[in-house]
């Protein structure tokens, strides 16, 4: 208001002069002026004043949802200068908001120790353990990063902070403290892999057991009942394993022992364990060899068992004289191969294509072909394509068939260096 009081009283001044010295007539066309300016200058400075006091309100109750958040969050300019600290970040980074707020950060910092752990978030560069979930350059930035000395597990979604022309003014960090959540997922798992070990050695003696009878000269009722014994027992130890499995991925010692792999060589041998069972069931397998030899980096033993998997499922779940065509190419533009297994199987209903690689899901069509199974198979392949840098997902018909396809870098580089554990999505 203070320009509008100046104003005011120039207008008065230079009015009174005018009148004082022109006629009035024709002083009453710069007073007329004056006025409607004065009007005009009040107007605007009364608008500007409920801007500036809209943005107050909307300021505090923005700053009052920010401090009531479970999550920490920190918002900073592109020189790192901190903006915001709220106090679920005072209580993950054991900081008070005046140790930080107005001051620019650096890597240099992490040398400070009370500074190390937020330095590390801000330059996730300098974490020794980052689980990146979203590509490099595309936001929200997603990622887990894991504080081993300190027994500290995090996860960052960072975003732009643009203007409405779409300048970049700075970054927003939201942390939340997944420390408690990991543990308790350590503990369920450390108790699904006691269990499973202890049902392991008695299931593989029983399975032991059958097999030897099979193998006897036995009536034709004894020899139902030894096969079925048989179809049971390995049904038992297949589960048992495979939450072995889950439970070691997700503990994150699944074990890898990452080699140069010949893709072509592989893919053959894979093909030929199941040749067999293909046979059984009427189903013919075709492999679209590339002209090109191709070579990768990856654990044989690991994604033998993922392709292994998905062939198997594509024999079982297809019908008589029904295919299976694997096919290889390279990306193009991307450093990846792209493997997919194609089949002209039952499909999977579009209604439950995004849940297929989660733990213990079976579709119903499959449950009705294959009513056994532990619906742990994809959820493991899954984790195992992951560790080695790649992703996999599905595209169906109901009815006329599904592709699987999955991607593996060429460039050693963009595999995780360490395991870790995969959430279901």
């Amino acid at each position: 208001m203070r320009l509008f009081w100046f104003f005011l009283v120039l207008s008065i001044i230079v009015s009174v002069l005018v009148i004082f010295y022109l006629p009035l007539i024709l002083a009453l066309i710069p007073v007329s002026i004056f006025f409607v300016l004065d009007v005009v200058v009040f107007n605007s400075i009364v608008k500007l004043a409920e801007l500036n006091f809209q943005v107050k309100i909307e300021r505090n109750q923005l700053n009052n949802v920010i401090s009531t958040l479970r999550d920490g969050v920190i918002a900073y300019d592109e020189n790192i200068k901190i903006l915001v600290f709220n106090p679920s970040a005072e209580s993950i980074f054991n900081l008070k908001t005046e140790e930080v707020l107005g001051k620019d950060l650096n890597p240099e910092q992490i040398k400070e120790p009370r500074l190390k752990i937020l330095i590390q978030t801000l330059f996730p560069s300098l974490a020794s353990t980052v689980i990146r979930h979203s590509e490099a350059g595309s936001y929200p930035q997603i990622m887990d990063i894991s504080f081993e000395d300190e027994g500290l597990e995090l996860r960052t979604i960072t975003n732009r902070i643009t203007d409405l022309k779409g300048n970049l003014l700075g970054f927003v960090k939201s942390v939340s403290n997944r420390t408690r959540e990991v543990e308790l997922l350590r503990s369920k798992n450390e108790f699904i892999s006691v269990a499973a070990h202890q049902l392991r050695t008695p299931l593989t003696g029983l399975y032991w057991a059958f097999e030897t009878l099979a193998k006897e000269n036995l009536k034709e009722d004894q020899k139902q009942i030894v096969t079925t014994g048989l179809e049971a027992s390995s049904f038992l130890l297949k589960i048992v394993n495979d939450l072995l499995d889950v439970s070691k991925i997700e503990e994150g010692r699944f074990g890898y022992n990452f080699e140069k792999i010949n893709l072509i060589e592989f893919i053959e041998t894979v093909i030929k364990e199941l040749k067999s069972l293909a046979d059984e069931a009427g189903v013919k397998i075709y492999f679209q060899k590339p002209e090109e030899p191709l070579e990768i980096n990856g654990d044989s033993q690991k994604l033998g068992m993922a392709l292994f998997n998905l062939i198997d499922n594509a024999i079982r779940y297809n019908v008589k004289n029904g295919e299976v065509v694997l096919a290889v190419e390279k990306l193009k533009d991307k450093p990846y191969l792209q493997i997919s297994v194609k089949d002209t199987g039952i499909g999977v209903p579009p209604e439950v294509t995004k849940k297929i690689f989660t733990k213990f899901f079976r579709a119903d069509n499959a449950m009705k072909i294959a009513p056994n199974g532990s619906g742990l198979g994809l959820y493991i392949v899954k984790n195992i394509i992951k560790r080695h840098g790649g992703e996999i997902w599905v595209e169906s018909e109901l009815n006329r068939g599904s592709t699987f396809y999955f991607i593996i870098p060429l460039d050693s580089s963009l595999i995780p260096q360490k395991e870790f554990i995969y959430e279901e999505e």
